[in-house]
């Protein structure tokens, strides 16, 4: 099922008293429907079918929703057109539809020129976040090379399971990019030791993963990571960068299925993000973050530090 933006979710305060522009978040979103010009494309998939699959705490088809009020009063420092292109929801628990349904919606924003920022929704939502970019490049007229995939994550999701989860986004990739005839081109970043078993750092291995732990991401290593991420992003023709929101530490992200208990920090991940950009260029073109979930939130903290890294992935180099 489809919802169109909902008017009454972007609220905030207006400062009409400052004489320099003081916009935020609710006074320059407009419905995809008045769009006028590329610009961002925010889409909500409303789905925890997948976390529950996947024996985590339902709740994150609440996510988009819950992001959309902490952006609201967040103050807007772009020059670039802001649409809200509402929800999409799964259906009669059928995440193979909400993937085609949630790809299709993807691939109409890339090809009206806009950047997708999509927010979920449990990690399933990777899949069709993938299939609607692969799907865009392989109609466009663009020579298309290597589609990497960039994952802030605690765990690997590339869990072998007897139906599709939150659990197994990046197994369902590698699969399709085997029927296509494509390369698999998967890096994780704050993967956490305790939080895979050797089956999954094995199917990693074979896959040609390419990972960092959680204690491999500290201040003291970011040349390391720049590094690291250089020698990734190098050869894509295209970057899709994906978040789950549990890679950040409990006491930052307590508002998630499984909260870290490690975790990488905020500033670090904002510190990779900033590399990424400015690294990836205009080959970054779609971006979504995952797993928040409102019902786990102390203060609605998790839902601005998602709304926060909303901000940072879009703001200019």
């Amino acid at each position: 099922m489809f919802e169109p933006m909902k008017q009454d979710i972007w609220q905030g305060r207006v400062d009409s008293f400052e004489e320099q522009p003081a916009l935020r978040w609710h006074q320059v979103v407009r419905s995809i429907e008045q769009q006028d010009g590329s610009g961002i494309a925010i889409l909500g998939v409303c789905s925890d079918e997948g976390v529950h699959r996947n024996q985590g705490r339902i709740g994150a088809r609440l996510g988009p929703n819950a992001i959309r009020h902490a952006l609201s009063p967040q103050a807007w420092h772009l020059d670039r057109p802001l649409y809200d292109a509402g929800n999409v929801h799964c259906d009669d628990n059928n995440l193979a539809k909400l993937s085609l349904d949630q790809a299709e919606h993807i691939e109409r924003l890339l090809e009206q020129g806009h950047f997708p920022l999509i927010l979920g929704g449990g990690h399933e939502i990777a899949y069709g976040s993938y299939l609607g970019l692969s799907n865009y490049l392989a109609n466009s007229t663009q020579n298309v090379g290597p589609i990497g995939i960039l994952n802030f994550d605690a765990h690997f999701d590339l869990r072998h399971d007897s139906q599709p989860s939150s659990g197994t986004p990046f197994l369902q990739v590698a699969e399709h990019c085997q029927a296509q005839g494509q390369a698999f081109y998967y890096g994780c970043l704050g993967i956490s030791e305790t939080a895979n078993t050797n089956a999954l750092f094995h199917r990693a291995d074979q896959l040609g993963v390419q990972y960092l732990l959680d204690e491999q991401l500290n201040d003291w290593q970011l040349s390391e990571a720049f590094d690291w991420l250089e020698r990734f992003i190098a050869p894509l023709s295209a970057l899709y960068l994906t978040i789950d929101l549990d890679v950040l530490p409990a006491a930052t992200m307590p508002g998630v299925s499984a909260p870290a208990a490690r975790g990488v920090p905020l500033a670090t991940v904002e510190a990779l993000l900033v590399r990424i950009k400015t690294l990836a260029g205009e080959r970054l073109k779609l971006a979504d973050l995952a797993e928040l979930n409102p019902n786990q939130d102390i203060d609605h903290r998790s839902a601005k530090v998602a709304a926060r890294l909303c901000h940072q992935i879009i703001k200019p180099r």
